[in-house]
């Protein structure tokens, strides 16, 4: 198969990105002395148009707060990262899916805060008006369109005096989403829209997310 050169909400568009990540080499990280997570990278359905769900977290959090982020949290004894993804997904924004909505798994990223984190690719045929976020941990959900996630001026990449690696951000709408979340949202799209094996574990997070 070959990249499409606009994805929509279709299955055409649901079979082409699974093609993506299956053929693509996702690696998993050793978690020695660290703890495992999992972030749903969920592709749905916008204004005719597909998108991925990014929420603002909830200000009552103790770590992370008010930050961007995807979908995601720890992975809880007897779940592997598929479960967990799904199980915070539902937990999250009320969206209860099952595995044969899973297209894949990219890279798993190494945090600053002791996490290694999977990113399971899911699709939903639920439109933003079906999504609920859960207070106690999400502030809001949004729509990261493809749109906006194929636009040419992310990423970003940015040194800092704390790090030999370079931050890498996702510029949206008028704000930046930082690595992790901006890391793995990279990927999908370089994995996922543009089938393309890129890496993004060298790439650093800004220092306001290190604890």
């Amino acid at each position: 198969m070959q990249p499409l050169a606009s994805f929509d909400h279709s299955m055409r568009s649901r079979h082409q990105i699974q093609h993506n990540i299956e053929t693509f080499d996702d690696r998993r990280q050793s978690t020695l002395g660290l703890r495992q997570a999992a972030v749903a990278v969920t592709v749905f359905a916008y204004n005719q148009s597909a998108a991925i769900i990014v929420t603002r977290r909830s200000t009552k959090l103790k770590e992370h707060k008010g930050q961007w982020a995807m979908p995601g949290g720890r992975i809880d004894q007897g779940e592997d990262a598929i479960t967990a993804a799904l199980r915070e997904l539902h937990e999250e924004v009320n969206l209860e899916l099952d595995e044969t909505h899973v297209l894949g798994t990219l890279d798993d990223y190494v945090t600053r805060s002791g996490y290694v984190i999977t990113p399971v690719v899911v699709w939903s045929d639920q439109h933003a008006d079906e999504l609920k976020p859960n207070p106690d941990e999400v502030e809001s959900i949004h729509p990261f369109t493809f749109d906006e996630l194929s636009r040419t001026d992310s990423p970003n990449l940015e040194s800092i005096p704390q790090s030999d690696k370079l931050v890498l951000s996702m510029n949206y709408l008028d704000d930046v989403i930082y690595s992790p979340t901006a890391a793995m949202l990279y990927q999908f799209r370089e994995v996922a829209i543009r089938a393309r094996s890129t890496r993004v574990l060298d790439y650093d997070q800004p220092v306001f997310a290190w604890s």
